[in-house]
């Protein structure tokens, strides 16, 4: 019975804007105004250690020639199950110590500290934009130019804050993490459609520049307004590359910001008034709303919003997501750091004067208080550069990875980091030349394949050990036909070779993670 509930949740007829006539005929005109109707609760939440999602079609290799952002070519991958999956059995917990070390049996008082959500790379998409590089999409080095998913980003994200709720109903959450990228391409409209979804919208329209309504009826394409429940919990902001960076890689400008409120596509972007949304060059109808956010402008819109998710008057002024949050009657503490590089490049940056200032203070602070720190960033320790990539240029100040490695490593009080940015689902353990080591998790996207968050737990063993355990979410699409349209179309993104694999190994999905507790 339980196998076949979930099948209910998760598989969803297609009801796609590629089945309404040819690439070349109109959609289904001029939007009629009317008020979405919210969904039903969901049944069920499925955690990875319950099924998992196995797609029906190999991966292609190579790549296919047929290019997904085509929309001819979309739908006939979609008609030979490029599209399609199958359910397979829940994953088991992999329990990884430190080298050489093995944990005792947990204590008569071990005890639950925190249980919160780990939300990565939403990377919600205007993918209307004149300042959109689409038609550069290509397999591997470019293959996030486009996805044929990004238009149902919105409601893919929706999905996933109604599939984290309803794992809250069953087992309380305290809050929500994100991962940074949350937004795509440092529009205001993209942050304001993140904290729509995130706190809960009546009518929440992910459309810009024309009102499109590519299949004529309520509830049926992207483009169609829905309501957003919102998180049932609290959620924390964390800052990625693509929040402060045109693309996730060049630096915001004046100039860089009248491209994007213009009139005219030069790299590329999508045209919603002819079926399945195809990509083109040329006239756009321009929207003031798409703008793009300098890092105070974007501390300030955060920090209006609700509670302010962990961003306030020191941050709106620096412009920089650097903060901490305790978990109350614990001994936790998270410090969290922003790593995107205004500068440029889609690397990491940490500078020395925000390692002065901000994190050692923080970590001071917390090991004198008695804290156990657990980080959060956008970027993993590996993916920190000195600013040279694509679109930035070299920041003499920049702290490589072995130096804030040892910075960290000098603080026994740091269990765990948490982190996104590459995509996919990763354990491993920082071990610094001199000094402490600690497990850094990072979370795979809620963009692109496998399109999971975790529902991460931290213990006290009450046996000198502390214990982290991360488990799989993928969200549920029950009563929700456009976001199962999203996971087809992300699903032959991956299959058709066009988007990397971010399930990873075993021992990086479902994993308990032990450390010894601080001294």
């Amino acid at each position: 019975m339980r196998s076949r509930l979930l099948l209910s949740v998760l598989v969803v007829g297609f009801a796609g804007a590629l089945g309404c006539g040819s690439p070349d005929d109109p959609g289904g005109g001029a939007p009629v105004p009317y008020t979405p109707t919210p969904l039903s609760p969901l049944s069920l939440a499925p955690l990875g250690d319950e099924l998992t999602l196995v797609p029906s079609h190999a991966v292609s290799v190579p790549a296919e020639s047929r290019k997904p952002y085509e929309p001819v070519a979309l739908a006939a991958l979609l008609a030979e199950g490029y599209g399609d999956f199958d359910l397979g059995p829940g994953e088991g917990h992999v329990t990884v110590a430190p080298p050489g070390a093995t944990p005792p049996a947990p204590g008569p008082n071990a005890r639950l500290l925190v249980r919160f959500a780990h939300l990565a790379d939403f990377q919600l998409a205007d993918d209307e934009s004149p300042a959109r590089l689409a038609l550069f999409d290509a397999p591997e080095i470019t293959n996030a130019a486009f996805r044929p998913q990004e238009g149902h980003g919105c409601r893919i994200v929706n999905a996933m804050v109604r599939t984290v709720n309803k794992v809250h109903d069953t087992a309380p959450l305290d809050f929500v993490l994100l991962g940074g990228d949350n937004a795509d391409n440092a529009e205001g409209v993209e942050l304001d459609w993140v904290m729509a979804i995130l706190g809960g919208d009546p009518r929440v329209e992910c459309d810009t520049g024309a009102d499109d309504d590519p299949l004529a009826g309520q509830d049926n394409d992207p483009k169609d307004p829905f309501v957003a429940d919102g998180l049932a919990v609290p959620w924390y902001w964390v800052t990625g590359n693509h929040d402060v960076l045109k693309q996730g890689n060049i630096p915001v400008s004046d100039l860089l910001s009248a491209e994007a409120t213009g009139d005219s596509s030069a790299g590329g972007t999508r045209d919603w008034s002819r079926a399945g949304g195809p990509l083109f060059k040329g006239p756009v109808v321009p929207d003031a709303a798409r703008a793009l956010l300098e890092r105070p402008a974007l501390m300030a819109r955060i920090a209006a919003d609700g509670d302010g998710h962990g961003i306030g008057a020191a941050q709106v002024a620096s412009g920089k997501a650097y903060y901490t949050f305790d978990v109350p009657g614990t001994p936790l503490r998270f410090v969290v750091l922003d790593t995107g590089a205004e500068s440029g490049g889609s690397d990491g940056l940490v500078r020395q004067g925000d390692v002065d200032a901000l994190l050692v203070p923080a970590l001071d602070a917390a090991q004198a208080e008695g804290k156990w720190v657990v980080l959060a960033s956008h970027h993993s320790v590996g993916s920190l550069s000195n600013g040279v990539g694509l679109g930035g240029s070299e920041q003499p100040d920049a702290v490589l990875s072995d130096a804030y490695a040892d910075v960290v490593g000098a603080y026994p009080n740091v269990l765990y980091s948490m982190v996104g940015h590459s995509h996919e689902h990763r354990v491993r353990q920082i071990a610094p030349a001199a000094g402490h080591a600690w497990w850094e998790v990072m979370t795979s996207a809620v963009a692109d394949y496998p399109h999971q968050a975790r529902i991460v737990e931290i213990w006290d063993q009450d046996d000198g050990w502390v214990m982290l355990r991360a488990t799989t979410l993928d969200y549920a699409t029950e009563g929700d036909p456009v976001a199962a349209e999203g996971r087809r179309l992300g699903l032959v993104d991956f299959t058709a070779g066009w988007c990397d694999d971010g399930r990873a190994q075993a021992a990086d999905r479902n994993v308990e993670l032990w450390i010894a507790a601080p001294p």
